[in-house]
């Protein structure tokens, strides 16, 4: 039988859901919340998932996976014949204000900041915290900043540095919400480092950075995890990754199988 991930349990409890990334939606980070298929990269298998799932908002790139593909058949018509408004910029996602809503902003994969992506994350996810926050029993909301990953494996820190910064942006705007609203939990990690980056020092003005990459792979070294609001407490200290889950799971107050 397929394992369940915290959005459908989420969603079967009643709960607002959404995922927003800055890579395709259909990519691992994203597609691990909503699919069942034995291979990332199967792009379209994945998109389909999507349909089986009655997640409330997902935003991203990856259009092409949902329209233009081997089979065929398109799955944006789909999801729109679910109840989904759809929006293929930032500009149009402001003229939604609530229900059911699909972005798929780019073809493939956003820009990369460098390449003039502006603020999509940061519009996409406070679209989604205000159209996911109206469902009184509360929501779950995962935002990725993806490319600060692909950075990394590009040993690039022009990359990586604009990317932590676009995302830090969302981070802020999520803990203000929180902040806010009193009953929200906001958790910041990654599952991953990729590039084994090194901050070596700087010049006493600060003006150059000393790095170094020691692989253009993920490594194993632990990652922080920082938590803000109820329970962010239950969040300290040194972990397996996978426990993560059962934190936020009875954050929620949710029961697993």
């Amino acid at each position: 039988s397929n394992i369940k991930s915290i959005l459908t349990y989420a969603e079967e409890a009643g709960l607002a859901t959404g995922l927003v990334a800055t890579s395709t939606i259909t990519h691992a980070t994203p597609a691990s919340f909503i699919a069942h298929d034995d291979n990332r990269y199967n792009y379209e298998a994945i998109a389909g998932d999507f349909l089986d799932i009655d997640i409330d908002v997902f935003i991203g790139g990856g259009l092409n996976h949902f329209t233009n593909r081997v089979d065929g058949l398109n799955l944006v018509d789909t999801l729109k014949s679910n109840g989904y408004q759809f929006v293929l910029n930032t500009q149009e996602l402001e003229g939604i204000t609530s229900g059911k809503l699909v972005g798929l902003l780019n073809n493939e994969s956003m820009p990369r900041m460098t390449a003039g992506r502006k603020d999509m994350l940061l519009k996409s996810g406070v679209k989604a915290i205000e159209i996911l926050s109206q469902n009184e029993r509360g929501f779950f909301l995962m935002i990725e900043g993806s490319q600060i990953d692909w950075g990394g494996h590009e040993n690039n820190i022009e990359y990586v540095i604009s990317e932590l910064l676009d995302f830090d942006v969302v981070v802020g705007a999520a803990i203000d919400f929180a902040e806010q609203d009193g009953n929200t939990l906001v958790i910041i990690t990654a599952d991953h480092e990729t590039g084994g980056l090194t901050i070596l020092g700087d010049d006493i003005m600060g003006n150059s950075q000393a790095i170094n990459f020691s692989t253009t792979n993920h490594t194993a070294i632990m990652v922080p995890v920082y938590a803000f609001g109820p329970q962010a407490d239950k969040f300290s200290g040194t972990y397996e990754n996978n426990l993560l889950f059962n934190k936020m799971m009875n954050a929620l107050n949710l029961k697993w199988d």
